[in-house]
């Protein structure tokens, strides 16, 4: 019999460490979003009035899974206690999802469904690939517990497989516009500056960089309006400790493009697994006509070749300059699951009505949709039945 432990207190979670990424090199959903460095700074620094609910499974003296959760603040008008990922929220996680190690997950996840269905808790469980184990979750509280699953396909993660690439053959697979307009950029700035593409590599040059990184966002944003990434102290101190831990573990990839010793462009990413996950970027306007942006970004994926990754991930975001870049994409989804019963019903349906009016023609199940409208309409005449009742 496995045994499911909470963890509740930041102290708890702090000494999670060795086992989470034991647990997490074990597992199929292995990525950098789901590691403890990033979750643990996440919730020192963002996570709000959120309670942390970790759920950790246990067979014998082996932890089998782990359950990355926090309990989200009751909201205006609902009346079920909800979990949802560690990392929810503006800050960009991708890819979030249980890490169970390999072989193990159908007990694990038999385990964490049977624990939630018995306290029938909410869950709204955002930013999932369409290979999450959450999926399975979802079918085994469907089929044992009674839960209503809403799915929702809420964005697209663009990447480019640099499986067996070199430079030049990655280049071939451009379009031959972007293509040229990347070479005769590169050469127009070595022709006219005294061009320098460096990376972060020592605690001083990360605080150097990380500094340049947030004014050349700043700058880039101010013509355009507004930027979640940088946009509080909170997130600031975030990316100040993250950039920090992994620096010390080797994924930092923070790249300044330099032009006569003068920070022109700055790019933001971390490298795990051979996986070179792009986060954030920024340019001084005053060389925007030289397109910096494009050639930093070019300058950067030569770079992630040359170290041996084997894919670049332009993470969440359909913006049209990543398909100039890339030509494969994964679905980034949303998954509410609702108890069963009269109020969890209600409260699902109507939450679903609303995004769907918001995400219309993004859903996973259309052959459905009728009926979940359709149910969400009874569901309501039945709450109006109920409170017809009981004046």
């Amino acid at each position: 019999m496995n045994m499911i432990q909470e963890v509740h207190t930041t102290e708890a979670f702090e000494k999670l460490k060795d086992t989470w990424d034991q647990v997490l090199e074990s597992s199929s959903a292995n990525c950098f979003f789901l590691t403890w460095e990033w979750l643990f700074t996440w919730w020192t620094h963002l996570a709000g009035q959120r309670k942390l609910f970790i759920l950790t499974v246990r067979s014998g003296d082996e932890t089998i899974g782990i359950a990355p959760l926090v309990e989200r603040p009751v909201r205006f008008g609902a009346s079920l206690r909800t979990l949802e990922f560690l990392g929810s929220g503006a800050i960009g996680s991708d890819y979030l999802d249980l890490i169970v190690r390999s072989g193990k997950e159908i007990e694990a996840i038999e385990s964490i469904a049977g624990y939630l269905g018995e306290r029938k808790l909410m869950l709204a469980l955002n930013q999932l690939g369409s290979s999450a184990l959450a999926w399975r979750l979802a079918r085994t509280l469907e089929e044992r517990s009674g839960y209503r699953p809403f799915p929702l396909k809420t964005d697209v993660c663009p990447y480019i497989d640099l499986a067996g690439q070199t430079w030049t053959s990655y280049l071939s697979t451009l379009g031959s516009s972007h293509r040229a307009n990347l070479l005769r950029r590169c050469k127009q700035l070595n022709r006219e500056f005294e061009m320098r593409f460096a990376r972060a590599s020592s605690e001083e040059t990360r605080r150097e960089f990380l500094a340049i990184l947030l004014e050349l966002h700043r700058k880039r944003w101010s013509e355009k309006g507004s930027s979640e990434a940088f946009s509080t102290p909170d997130m600031i101190a975030f990316h100040h400790e993250l950039s920090l831990l992994a620096l010390e573990r080797g994924w930092l990839r923070l790249f300044v493009l330099w032009l006569n010793n003068r920070p022109a462009a700055a790019l933001y990413g971390f490298c795990r697994g051979g996986r070179f996950s792009f986060f954030q970027s920024g340019l001084d306007p005053e060389y925007s006509r030289y397109s910096v942006g494009l050639v930093t970004m070019g300058l950067a994926i030569k770079s992630a070749l040359e170290e041996g990754a084997e894919e670049y991930d332009l993470l969440h975001g359909n913006e049209s300059y990543k398909s100039l870049w890339a030509r494969h994409e994964r679905g980034i989804h949303k998954l509410e699951l609702y108890p069963r019963g009269v109020t969890g019903l209600v409260q699902g349906n109507i939450s679903h009505a609303g995004h769907l009016a918001r995400k219309i023609g993004w859903t996973i199940l259309p052959k459905a949709m009728a009926e979940k409208i359709a149910t969400a309409r009874r569901m309501a005449q039945l709450r109006g039945h109920y409170a017809t009742q009981s004046r």
